[in-house]
C-alpha cells in the first residue's frame, strides 16, 4: 500500500525525503505497537528497522514493551515454579 502526503517544506528539517519517509514509518510503527494494533515483530517490519533498533527506540519514547497483567505474571510464576 502506498500513501502519500503534503508536507509544508519548513517541516522538513534539513532531511531528504527518505529520511522524513522512515521517521514518519517508525513513528506510526511505534505508535500502532503502543496501541496494540501490531505486534513488536510487525510494527519491526513496518518500520523498517531490526528488532533491537525498534526496541531501543520504544525504550526512547516510554513504550512499554512487554505488557503483563498481575494475573498474567502470576500464572508464569505458577508454571516456573511447578517447573522447578
Amino acid at each position: 500500500m502506498q500513501i502519500t502526503m503534503d508536507i509544508p517544506e519548513y517541516f522538513g528539517l534539513d532531511k531528504t525525503k527518505p529520511e522524513i519517509a522512515s521517521t514518519l514509518k517508525l513513528y506510526a510503527a511505534l505508535a500502532l505497537f503502543q496501541a496494540g494494533k501490531l505486534s513488536a515483530g510487525a510494527a519491526t517490519e513496518l518500520a523498517g528497522v531490526d528488532r533491537y533498533t525498534f526496541m531501543a527506540e520504544c525504550k526512547k519514547h516510554d513504550i512499554p514493551t512487554i505488557n503483563y497483567t498481575p494475573e498474567d505474571l502470576e500464572a508464569e510464576l505458577a508454571d516456573f515454579r511447578l517447573a522447578c
